[in-house]
């Protein structure tokens, strides 16, 4: 694919990404594509997506994990994990980081804490293309 996130496609990831952030969220069931637009937060080579444990994506990604997020001059395939609850001690310390990115909205009622359901998604990033004025970078996350 291409060269390893260097430092400049991480500053650019983090100024453009690390906050909130809205995405392209594609993903594959019974080998039909389905693609829908999601908040996202950006840290360290993956998306995080608070979420509904019983959706339609969550139902696709627990059977098919690969995803595809495009987003503002940006594409690229990933795997879909499912963190768990919201509140679950081993999610605290990025929860506080998307609840502070997501602060214009998190707590009007759209998102329900106390719900078990709601849930943590994190898109890995694998592979994906970057373009930043006039610049395309190749980028191999697992590199």
């Amino acid at each position: 694919m291409g060269e390893k996130l260097t430092k400049e496609t991480a500053r650019i990831m983090d100024e453009r990404f690390g906050c909130d952030s809205l995405l392209a969220l594609a993903t594959v069931d019974e080998g039909k594509p389905y693609v829908r637009t999601v908040d996202a937060y950006y840290e360290d080579g993956a998306f995080y997506i608070v979420t509904y444990a019983l959706s339609n994506k969550m139902r696709h990604i627990g059977k098919e994990r690969s995803v595809a997020v495009c987003g503002d001059w940006f594409t690229a395939q990933g795997m879909g994990e499912n963190l768990g609850h919201v509140k679950a001690e081993c999610n605290a310390q990025i929860m506080a980081k998307v609840r502070t990115a997501f602060a214009a909205w998190y707590d009007n009622g759209h998102t329900d804490e106390e719900d078990p359901n709601t849930c943590l998604l994190r898109v890995r990033l694998t592979e994906g293309v970057l373009y930043h004025h006039g610049t395309r970078y190749d980028i191999d996350f697992t590199a």
